[in-house]
């Protein structure tokens, strides 16, 4: 009786394997990305007066309607925010916010969060990757800059501190905000993008270029080849 060869039967579990690696992250972000389509159009389109709302006219929904709609509403107001009118009504309703308790305070926080994120080039928030030993000595962990720290800090420590931030993983959205002396980061010579990878993935997707990382999966391969030879033989 012929016997399975099992170099072959290797080389189909290596083959699924791939598939699977090929497939999912695409897969999921194709179903991600649908799921936001459908979320913000059914959050926007709910709000549009029925009359305006095309799904009152069709027989069927308009897909992404919802978000070319945001779209363009965004646009017009930063328009009109532009404009001498659009920054007297913003100063206006940034008094009465201002003067509402709890309010003022969740308000002021959130517009000086996103216009750190969007500020381009005018700040270097997250726009620097480092490393630094945490959570005690001789451990090492990835963190991101995020500005300068508050004066009333600085002055009670003697080294020039640095604020920075070190996200948990693989839900980087949660985190420790840490003022450490600027002597003891370690600026990293890699992207941004590529660090919150390294980050989100669990160590498990680095920044190394596509023909190293073929040749350590080639390596792995001829590996489990000989072990497999080898446990039959």
């Amino acid at each position: 009786m012929e016997q399975e060869n099992p170099i072959k039967k290797h080389n189909i579990k290596t083959y699924f394997l791939t598939g699977v690696l090929v497939s999912a992250p695409l897969g999921i972000t194709v179903y991600l990305a649908l799921e936001l389509i459908r979320f913000i159009d059914s959050s926007v389109i709910a709000a549009i007066p029925e009359k305006y709302n095309p799904e009152t006219y069709l027989p069927y929904g308009v897909p992404g309607f919802g978000i070319l709609f945001l779209f363009v509403l965004l646009i017009l107001i930063g328009m009109i925010s532009s404009g001498f009118i659009g920054n007297a009504l913003i100063g206006l309703m940034n008094k009465i916010i201002s003067k509402m308790p709890f309010v003022s305070s969740v308000y002021s926080a959130l517009r000086k969060i996103i216009e750190t994120i969007m500020g381009g080039g005018q700040n270097q928030a997250f726009r620097q990757a480092v490393l630094v030993q945490y959570p005690r000595e001789g451990l090492w962990t990835i963190a991101f800059v995020t500005g300068k720290v508050y004066s009333g800090i600085q002055k009670k420590i003697k080294d020039e501190l640095i604020s920075i931030y070190v996200p948990t993983t693989p839900n980087p959205t949660s985190g420790f905000l840490i003022f450490v002396p600027q002597k003891d980061i370690i600026p990293l010579k890699i992207k941004v993008d590529e660090a919150w990878k390294i980050i989100i993935s669990t160590g498990i997707i680095t920044p190394d270029s596509p023909e190293k990382q073929r040749a350590i999966l080639d390596e792995a391969i001829e590996t489990a080849k000989k072990d497999l030879v080898k446990k039959d033989s």
